[in-house]
């Protein structure tokens, strides 16, 4: 019986969740047919996270877990940061060309992935976790796995893109990895306060 939702349908975001949090009593939106989507209006990582899992706690009457993540590419002042799955308006092949083209005449081309967990009970929010990933946008695609722009960011530490890791390689050093190892430690007290 799931003791907490996780507000998300992405598919990609489900496959790292999964692997990250295992068999922690949770449910994921999609067994929740009823729930209308949740419009993302803030303007920070933090407020978007808050506004999905305070409105998804409310609306299910259950605690609730949402994140909000994106890219923030130096050369670009940190763009596309919270707008990063919406940069392009038509879906991550298009946001990855946008990127590209962006950066075309760049040689600087530092960025990072972050990540913000919240996870509320009502309009309460009991705890937030963050986590960030250095990378590199590359000038062409490497890499199968992933989701979003994986195939372009390198990351130097690794020595490959996040599309060219393994789901294990990615759940030890991802943004997303980072923020929601923290968070499980704290939900697990949670679940064991009862």
């Amino acid at each position: 019986m799931a003791k907490f939702v996780i507000a998300t349908r992405n598919k990609g975001k489900i496959r790292e969740i999964k692997a990250l949090l295992g068999k922690m009593p949770y449910a994921f939106l999609d067994k929740f047919k009823d729930m209308p989507p949740i419009e993302e209006t803030g303007s920070t990582y933090l407020e978007n996270a808050t506004i999905k899992a305070v409105e998804t706690s409310i609306r299910l009457k259950m605690p609730a877990l949402a994140e909000d993540s994106g890219i923030e590419v130096d050369a670009l002042g940190g763009r596309p940061g919270v707008h990063s799955a919406r940069y392009s308006g038509k879906g991550d092949e298009a946001n990855n060309e946008k990127l590209l083209q962006e950066l075309k005449d760049s040689s600087q081309r530092t960025c990072r992935y972050r990540c913000v967990a919240v996870f509320a009970l009502g309009d309460n929010v009991l705890y937030t976790t963050e986590g960030t990933c250095e990378g590199v946008v590359l000038t062409e695609y490497r890499g199968k796995g992933g989701f979003g722009y994986d195939p372009l960011i390198y990351i130097p530490a690794m020595k490959k893109t996040m599309a060219e890791l393994t789901m294990l390689q990615k759940n030890k050093i991802s943004h997303r990895a980072v923020a929601l190892r923290e968070m499980k430690k704290r939900l697990a007290a949670w679940l064991k306060r009862g």
